[in-house]
């Protein structure tokens, strides 16, 4: 089942290129939030992760009964991999 990937992020930010970056290399399509100028995505990521720093990633399985997102706090490749259920080492 394909993953609804969401990530937070701001036009400078070194980390937020790098897991764009890596989501790209993996045919990953992701939804993009830039909260330098959006203000209402701003407000959303800091109530949903509590942090106001880039990237937020939020990687949604449909076939999880909880419905809870994989919330992904900076860009960690690892924790990446495994919230979006693809093979170690890539």
């Amino acid at each position: 089942m394909d993953k609804k990937v969401t990530i937070y992020s701001t036009p400078t930010c070194h980390f937020c290129q790098m897991a764009k970056d890596f989501l790209k290399e993996m045919g990953i399509s992701y939804i993009e939030f830039d909260v330098a100028h959006n203000l209402e995505k701003r407000q959303e990521m800091i109530q949903k992760s509590g942090q106001m720093g880039v990237p937020v990633i939020l990687v949604g399985d449909p076939s999880n009964p909880s419905g809870q997102d994989d919330m992904i706090i900076g860009f960690d490749k690892e924790r990446l991999i495994s919230a979006l259920g693809l093979p170690a080492g890539r």
